[in-house]
This record gives structure tokens, sequence and C-alpha cells, in this order.
């Protein structure tokens, strides 16, 4: 059981503050990696910090589950968080997340997507995103853009 599950079993569906960490990872090309959820949502690659992890470490370690890449040298594009990071999620859980929005085009490794985690794992032209995304996602990638002007 991990750290939110075992929340979970104290507080039940009321509000948790949780930190994570996202990663915007590039190729060659400046195409965007996303992962397509189980959800049927397209996503960036990340997750929920364990107890004792960094949000860094929890941005690689998320990004080696999800993907099985190795990412390296991260540089820090923001932390997200307030009021519109709050979400009640299909089980009726409740969400406050600050998150930390990571890029790296150092990768290294085989892309393999784990069914566990999503259904797919593709790269993208920014120009080029899938409709089925989440707004939070549309706001990370736009402020990494931003960032690269």
């Amino acid at each position: 059981m991990n750290y939110v599950q075992q929340m979970r079993s104290l507080v039940g569906h009321r509000l948790l503050l949780l930190a994570g960490s996202n990663v915007i990872i590039t190729d060659s090309r400046q195409h965007i990696l996303l992962q397509l959820r189980r959800d049927g949502t397209w996503g960036l690659p990340g997750g929920l910090l364990e107890p004792g992890e960094s949000l860094e470490q929890t941005a690689i370690r998320e990004v080696r589950e999800e993907t099985n890449l190795a990412v390296r040298n991260l540089v820090l594009l923001g932390v997200f968080s307030g009021p519109e990071y709050t979400f009640t999620l299909p089980n009726k859980d409740e969400i406050n997340v600050i998150t930390s929005l990571f890029w790296t085009s150092d990768w290294s490794g085989e892309m393999i997507n784990d069914p566990e985690e999503g259904q797919e794992l593709a790269f993208f032209a920014p120009k080029d995103l899938p409709s089925d995304m989440n707004e939070e996602y549309r706001i990370y990638i736009r402020h990494y853009l931003e960032q690269k002007r």
C-alpha cells in the first residue's frame, strides 16, 4: 500500500494536500512525450511524491515507472498550486496538488509503456497535441513553450 492509499484508509474521501512532479521530455525534433492514460486522456509522465523523496527524485522515478526511460539534467520550470489545482476524482477522493514541472531532453533507454500506468506513449509536435488532454497538462506545456521563447 503506497502513501496515498495509507492516508485514504485514515481520512476517506476528504481533501488531501499532495505534492508531485511532471516532466516534459523532448526529443531531437523538440516533440513532447505524452502518455495515453488509462482514463483515455493524454498527459505528461509524472506522479506523486513518496515519503522521503525529493521532487526531482519523484520525477525520475515516475518517468522510469511509466516509460522505462532514464532522465537526467532535469530543469525546474515552475511550481503550480492553488485552488485551480483542487480536484474531485471520479472515486470521490478530493485532492489539492502542488506540482513541480521539470523539462529534459537528456534521456536514454528503450521507451516501453507500462500497461499498469497507461495505454500508449508517443511524441507530439507542440502544435499537434491531442485534443483529449486535460487542461492541467495544456497549462504545463504552454508554460514550457513560453519559457523556451
